[in-house]
């Protein structure tokens, strides 16, 4: 396993880690769940991702009791959670967003689901403009110095958001976000290489990132390359907007340029998971790649993408760039 700094802090993320968006709490059991972290534990990950909103706060309940069961220390592992969306259906105005009041709430109800003490990392799952960025800043602060949370972040903000919150933090000596949950894969660039681009820069922000869906949703496995299979998550309840967007037009040409991927995939020897995982590691500017998984199997594979980050020369990078024909005016990972 590689380790890489969380931005310009001093902690190290293992390369790979494990989330637990859409498998936990609606696919896997505990003792499911502890084998597919197990297996990525074993190879090294040191990171592992939730938030209060999967499953409304199951994912958390199951990674909690796996975690107890696992044995493992606790200063061997970093877990986070997120605040925005609420842990309950149809939550009230005060049970969700980032009022000083559920952003508290919403962390110890983290802390009790996940059965820890404290929190490695907490994101603020979107930007809330009914909230005054003081008030955000401040009470994220408040929270480190309790020792409720190590490092707090941000996911899926705009560099704007993320300046207007150093600023904040400068301007009344808080603590600054550490670190960014983006989307980011073959197929959504353009805010993590060209919009984020000055940011990962230590002078600017030293921005850190936990990057998801690494493999678009799965359609980078190649798995739909033929339709939709029967047990795919398309067919999960809540997961509607996925099979639209899969079966839109655009949905149909990138499956088309994924069947031309898995040709250079083939070429490699290796498997479509595999290379846009490495594709993702390729960029310096990433910490972490967050992976998810139903299977052990399916660990096992993706972990083996760090192994394949080194034939990803220039010139597979650039038949690779040719197949996409989606990057925007800076370079991959530019400063």
């Amino acid at each position: 396993m590689e380790y890489r700094r969380l931005g310009k802090s001093g902690l190290r993320v293992s390369a790979l880690s494990f989330g637990a968006w859409v498998t936990f709490g609606t696919q896997l059991n505990v003792d499911e769940a502890l084998a597919i972290m197990t297996a990525a534990y074993d190879r090294g990950c040191n990171f592992f991702d939730n938030a209060e909103v999967y499953a409304q706060g199951q994912a958390e309940t199951i990674m909690g009791e796996a975690l107890k069961k696992s044995g493992w220390r606790r200063d061997s592992y970093t877990v986070s959670s997120k605040v925005f969306g609420g842990s309950i259906p149809k939550p009230s105005p005060i049970q969700r967003g980032l009022s000083r009041k559920h952003i508290y709430e919403a962390c110890y109800q983290a802390i009790e689901r996940l059965q820890c003490d404290y929190l490695d990392l907490y994101f603020c799952h979107r930007p809330d403009q009914k909230v005054p960025m003081e008030e955000i800043v401040r009470t994220m602060t408040e929270l480190i110095q309790r020792g409720d949370v190590l490092y707090w972040g941000t996911s899926e903000w705009s560099a704007q958001e993320l300046m207007e919150a150093h600023s904040v933090a400068r301007q009344y000596g808080l603590i600054p976000p550490t670190m960014e949950q983006p989307e980011y894969n073959m197929f959504h660039r353009y805010r993590f290489e060209n919009e984020y681009a000055r940011l990962y820069n230590p002078d600017i922000l030293g921005l850190g990132t936990t990057i998801w869906s690494p493999l678009a949703s799965g359609l980078l496995t190649g798995k739909y390359n033929d339709g939709i299979p029967e047990d795919s998550r398309m067919n999960l309840p809540g997961y509607e907007w996925l099979r639209d967007m899969l079966t839109s037009e655009e949905g149909q040409k990138r499956v088309a340029k994924v069947k031309e991927l898995a040709k250079v995939a083939e070429e490699l020897n290796t498997s479509m998971p595999k290379m846009a995982l490495a594709w993702c590691l390729k960029n310096p500017n990433v910490s972490t790649v967050i992976t998810g998984a139903s299977k052990v199997s399916q660990v096992e594979e993706n972990f083996e993408a760090l192994d394949l980050v080194p034939q990803l020369t220039d010139d597979v990078m650039e038949t690779i760039e040719g197949i996409l024909d989606n990057k925007q005016t800076r370079l991959h990972g530019a400063n």
